[in-house]
């Protein structure tokens, strides 16, 4: 097998590194589901939700100073690389860890000072402690950029599964700590009573485990990053370009990338930090809610359903960064049918996953809220919730894909524009939403702002890559079977859960046996089918062995 810069041509599918990257991001997610549960039952749904108002805003801070920095790395760089200007990628990444120092070092001192200005009052202390890690972040995503403008995203996906271990386990462990010993460690502000003073110092060892999570994985990339100095050296001596660009012409060519994207997923991310604002002030001002009160409603929908429907959406999201450097390169080098090839590609794999996900979560979001989330008194509005964000686990996956693609090929301004519309249209909705429906029902404006705002950019997004690409997909093996497969599958997952729960009343046994077995179906039947091929098969992770699997079964 050919050689690629000291790596396999193999490594360099970006379906294969996609799939490494998704299964490291469920797996991330999954742990952090896992640990939420334990963490709810320390710090409640109060507590959860200072954190959500606290991470919220953090989020959209590091948005702004360095979440964007991986994506925007790895398309330059790759560019540079696929032209063998290999000297030019390298002083890219010099550049990148210039502008990540600044931009995120004074986003850190912004989010400290600012706290009493962007959140509620409780939540001040959490944010405050979220603050160092925006500076953290940002250095570590100039790492990952590198590795995967290398295509091989085997590093971040390491370093995203030991970072959340850690954050799951200092979380926990602070979290339980700073409760019980509020007479030591008090972040609380003066005047608070003793068990919303509790709750805050929960959140913020919460917080903390974050932090925690994000300086591990540093430590982990930059150690890795070291001993691949024979790459970057061989890669110096290949370049046979003459002109080298100036470091002036190479920091002005990363700021015209790195701020299209930064607006752009600020933007597309902004919804929810936009959501809990409008939320908060209305539940307080409007109806005369207290800060503890609107904490806990906001809890329920955040901290338990949000959190379930995310993890699905983590394929996407690792999709779309495998994809960039892919699609950059081929669009790079005017290779249309690749790009093409890759991009429809991309969509298919990505609905394969989405659909079904979303039709699972939609059928048993009760049993699976029940598992993770048991607290009897939220556990009614959670389901419901979490079952009508089902509805947007395509949604939003098919957009953060498009995303990537439309930034891949330079359109980076058209995601941007799309957010802006889809923010105006869902702040209508919400604000609409909580003048018609009650306090206790007062959530579920959220979830309509929600699902508006994710069809919203799906739809804008997708008319964008028609327009820009002459590109349509077929929407029979894309859309139209996966969704057949998974009605089937749904209806199965239903009916056997139910009777398993008859049998032996056991919501955990119904969820182990209907979960496979349904999902065995759903394989089954995409094969039959014919929505994937056995060739499509080989070319996911560990794709010989799915391979053999359908043989087996007799299914090929």
């Amino acid at each position: 097998m050919q050689k690629q810069n000291g790596r396999t041509e193999k490594n360099s599918s970006f379906v294969k590194q996609a799939g490494i990257l998704a299964a490291a991001g469920i797996i991330s997610r999954i742990i952090g589901l896992l640990y939420r549960s334990p963490l709810t039952g320390i710090i409640g749904d109060e507590g959860n939700g200072y954190y959500s108002f606290a991470y919220n805003i953090y989020t959209i801070i590091l948005l702004i100073a360095s979440y964007s920095i991986p994506s925007a790395i790895s398309k330059v760089m790759a560019q540079k690389m696929a032209y063998g200007e290999y000297r030019d990628a390298q002083k890219i990444l010099k550049c990148a860890f210039v502008y990540v120092c600044v931009v995120g070092g004074a986003a850190a001192v912004f989010a400290y000072f600012a706290a009493p200005h962007l959140v509620v009052a409780n939540a001040v202390p959490v944010l405050r402690i979220f603050a160092p890690t925006i500076f953290l972040s940002g250095l570590l995503g100039v790492l990952r950029g590198y590795f995967q403008a290398h295509r091989t995203m085997v590093p971040t996906s390491t370093s995203q599964i030991l970072e959340q271990c850690v954050n799951a386990s200092v979380s926990i462990g602070a979290a339980w700590f700073f409760i019980h010993h509020t007479d030591l460690i008090r972040f609380a502000p003066a005047g608070t009573e003793e068990e919303t003073a509790a709750f805050i110092s929960g959140a913020c060892g919460s917080a903390l485990g974050t932090g925690a999570g994000v300086l591990t994985a540093l430590i982990f990339m930059t150690i890795l990053f070291i001993r691949d100095g024979n790459t970057r050296d061989a890669e110096y001596r290949m370049d046979r370009i003459h002109k080298e660009s100036t470091f002036r012409e190479m920091n002005r060519n990363l700021l015209m990338v790195v701020t299209p994207f930064i607006i752009s997923t600020f933007i597309y991310n902004f919804s929810t930090s936009l959501n809990q604002t409008v939320y908060s002030k209305f539940m307080m001002e409007v109806r005369g809610l207290t800060q503890e009160s609107a904490a806990h409603l906001y809890g329920v929908f955040s901290g338990k359903a949000v959190v379930i429907a995310n993890i699905p959406i983590a394929f996407s999201s690792a999709m779309a960064a495998a994809v960039i450097p892919s699609i950059a390169t081929a669009f790079a080098k005017k290779d249309r049918k690749t790009t093409l090839h890759r991009i429809s590609l991309a969509t298919k794999v990505t609905m394969l996953i989405a659909i079904p996900c979303s039709v699972g979560l939609f059928v048993l979001s009760r049993p699976v809220m029940q598992l993770l989330f048991p607290q009897k008194a939220s556990l009614d509005m959670a389901s419901a919730i979490l079952r009508a964000l089902s509805i947007t686990v395509v949604f939003y996956s098919l957009s953060t894909l498009s995303n990537a693609v439309l930034q891949s090929v330079g359109k980076v301004n058209s995601p941007m524009f799309h957010a802006a519309i889809s923010l105006v249209v869902q702040a209508l909705i919400l604000v609409g939403g909580l003048n018609l429906f009650g306090e206790e029902n007062s959530v579920y404006a959220l979830v309509l702002a929600q699902m508006a705002y994710s069809l919203m950019m799906c739809i804008l997004n997708e008319l964008a890559v028609r327009k820009y690409l002459h590109f349509r997909q077929r929407p029979q093996r894309v859309f139209i079977l996966p969704f057949i497969a998974s009605f089937a599958m749904g209806a199965a997952a239903f009916a056997l859960y139910h009777l398993v729960e008859l049998a032996v009343p056991s919501n955990l046994l119904g969820l182990v046996v209907s979960i496979p077995l349904s999902g065995l179906l759903y394989f089954a039947l995409i094969i039959k089918t014919h929505a994937v091929t056995a060739a499509q098969l080989q070319q996911i992770p560990k794709g010989d062995v799915v391979l053999k699997f359908a043989k087996k079964l007799r299914l090929l």
